[in-house]
């Protein structure tokens, strides 16, 4: 045994003391709100409180069974950012009168439910590589869904993006930068070779043919499909981001990631000048604190002048959970919750929540390096370089670092499908640490697992 599998440990205790922490945050975190509002601490705290407990306890008695040597630290964090969301959301919900805290437990249940069979059944994460091209097409269906008649919700706050099946509304985009994720970690990890080496070299980039890269631009024209027809700006980023930065991972070259600025910057242009909307957003952030921009409606900058007086209003601790007025700024529980927190918990709490962020993607990535196989590498790196850059478009947004856009802060903001996907990436992240961190067995493996699919001939 190497010295490498003789110091690896489950640790599976060492994630449930940190699951007390972090229930600890998300069930005080409701406390809190209760009692900064002088109101008892009735059912439905005790039911909330209840509720995260038996998810977040089942969840590592799944976590013990299926994947025991997994990631320790990934699951406490997601529970801690879930349960502030959960008790943010509440807080808005008191001085609205709405209902999205209830709403919001109830899609945690049924996301952490599903997570939870991802983990179970999936007992290699290599077998996701046998649906590449399945994969793609779900990605492609589920993209276009928003604008087929009678399934599409029709065009929400400038966006034609959701889906209503029933009752329930839904925005496929969300379950996409995960197919897209397996596809291109699929397509990669087999062609990496073809994309290489094959195909003309102009200056210092190497360009595979045109037959080899067909795949890619599908699923490249598919992303920017989402910005012309859907008018989504924030998610043809994510979903061109995902496409860079795993061709270079994939690589190695950092070639890749500059003709990539350069399309994004061209892209960006061109989109400014065709799209009014994406016009109007670029304004309102470069001139926010215009009395013209500021009143205009759509496209005025509002939101993002009102988050910032928020966060300017919670200092450097914070007005408190359940006090303040985040209320004031539009969509305070989705895309602006950040600027909410910044108001309850000032720049501490803000920086608190970033730091959680920065250390789930970093074991994500970690997961990456770690495991042995290109396509768990290149699908971890994707994963968790798609919410790294979710986190940082919208966070920056918010901030006024670059122009808002419509995204979900993941795990806090309100919202079903956001909270489903990033569940669902957090599953397949544990199942790939766990990979990872096992110690290397000897003998053959399974027929089909685990074996890099040999390159075309050339």
């Amino acid at each position: 045994m190497s010295e490498q599998q003789g110091l690896a440990r489950p640790r599976r205790n060492l994630e449930a003391l940190l699951l007390l922490v972090a229930l600890g945050i998300g069930i005080g975190a409701s406390a809190l709100v209760s009692l900064d509002r002088n109101e008892a601490l009735g059912q439905g705290f005790w039911l909330q409180a209840g509720t995260l407990t038996v998810l977040a306890a089942g969840f590592h008695v799944v976590l013990r069974l299926r994947a025991s040597y997994a990631d320790p630290v990934m699951l406490p964090i997601v529970v801690a950012l879930n349960g502030l969301g959960i008790a943010m959301i509440q807080s808005l919900d008191a001085a609205t009168g709405n209902d999205a805290g209830a709403n919001q437990l109830k899609w945690t249940a049924v996301s952490v439910l599903i997570a939870a069979a991802v983990l179970w059944f999936l007992k290699d994460h290599r077998v996701l590589r046998r649906y590449t091209f399945i994969s793609l097409a779900v990605s492609t269906v589920l993209l276009i869904l928003p604008l087929v008649p009678g399934v599409s919700a029709g065009d929400i706050n400038g966006a034609s993006v959701w889906i209503r099946l029933g009752p329930v509304q839904f925005q496929p985009g969300e379950i996409v930068k995960i197919t897209l994720g397996v596809f291109f970690a699929g397509y990669l990890s087999t062609n990496r070779d073809l994309i290489l080496l094959a195909g003309r070299k102009i200056g210092p980039l190497q360009f595979p043919r045109v037959k080899d890269m067909g795949p890619m631009v599908t699923a490249w024209a598919a992303s920017v499909g989402v910005l012309v027809f859907q008018h989504d700006l924030g998610m043809s980023i994510l979903f061109f981001g995902l496409f860079m930065v795993m061709i270079y991972v994939a690589t190695s070259r950092g070639s890749w990631l500059i003709l990539g600025l350069l399309l994004m910057g061209a892209g960006g242009y061109a989109a400014a000048k065709i799209f009014p909307h994406v016009r109007l957003r670029i304004d309102a952030w470069i001139n926010a604190f215009d009395p013209v921009v500021y009143e205009r409606f759509p496209g005025g900058s509002a939101q993002i002048v009102e988050g910032l007086f928020g966060m300017a209003s919670g200092g450097l601790a914070g007005e408190g959970l359940g006090l303040g007025r985040p209320d004031l700024v539009p969509f305070a529980n989705s895309d602006m919750i950040i600027a909410s927190l910044g108001e309850a918990l000032g720049l501490i709490g803000v920086f608190a929540i970033l730091t959680l962020y920065l250390m789930l993607f970093t074991r994500g990535f970690r997961a990456a390096l770690g495991t042995r196989d290109s396509f768990g590498k290149l699908l971890a790196c994707g994963l968790s370089f798609a919410m790294a850059l979710q986190c940082f478009i919208i966070i920056g947004g918010v901030t006024r670092l670059i122009p808002l856009t419509g995204l979900t802060t993941p795990f806090l903001s309100a919202g079903g499908s956001s909270l489903l996907a990033n569940w669902i990436i957090v599953a397949l992240l544990l199942r790939i640490s766990d990979a990872a961190r096992r110690p290397q067995t000897t003998g053959p493996l399974p027929t089909g697992i685990g074996k890099e699919a040999p390159a075309p001939a050339r």
